[in-house]
């Protein structure tokens, strides 16, 4: 690597503590590339660049790339879990109940966690997750038309 270039996406598996493979390198690329794609359309995308890969691999190695803190996963409720590169930033989501649009949207005032709970309970928060509902432009002009 020279000076002009950043970590590349095989160093961060190492720094990870995960065995860096092509599957594993397209995987975390294509979901970094953007979107909240679902597993399937992450094999789907991955086989593409590298050629054969299992869902049940895929399925593992997402498990693996989110406990080591590469991917984040979301479930909005009613969805299956979806993937995206954006980590460490707690931003939240915006999610279309026509057509199941998500898209990211930051913090909407004040730092991580963004929110305080009214009551603690006791906890050390460092995260709030918070999915705002709504219909995306696209559904809304087809439903006002």
């Amino acid at each position: 690597m020279t000076a002009s270039q950043g970590p590349t996406t095989a160093d961060d598996l190492r720094r990870a503590g995960l065995r860096v493979t092509a599957a594993r390198v397209a995987l975390l690329e294509t979901v970094r590339e953007g979107g909240h794609l679902e597993v399937e359309a992450i094999a789907s995308r991955v086989r593409t660049r590298v050629g054969h890969i299992s869902l049940q691999a895929a399925y593992e190695a997402v498990g693996a790339l989110t406990a080591a803190g590469l991917i984040r996963r979301i479930e909005p409720p009613g969805s299956p879990a979806r993937f995206e590169g954006r980590v460490g930033d707690n931003h939240h989501h915006l999610v279309c109940r026509s057509c199941g649009l998500v898209v990211d949207v930051d913090c909407a005032v004040g730092e991580a966690p963004c929110l305080t709970a009214s009551d603690d309970q006791g906890f050390t928060v460092d995260e709030a997750e918070v999915i705002y509902w709504g219909l995306c432009p696209g559904c809304s002009a087809a439903r006002s038309s």
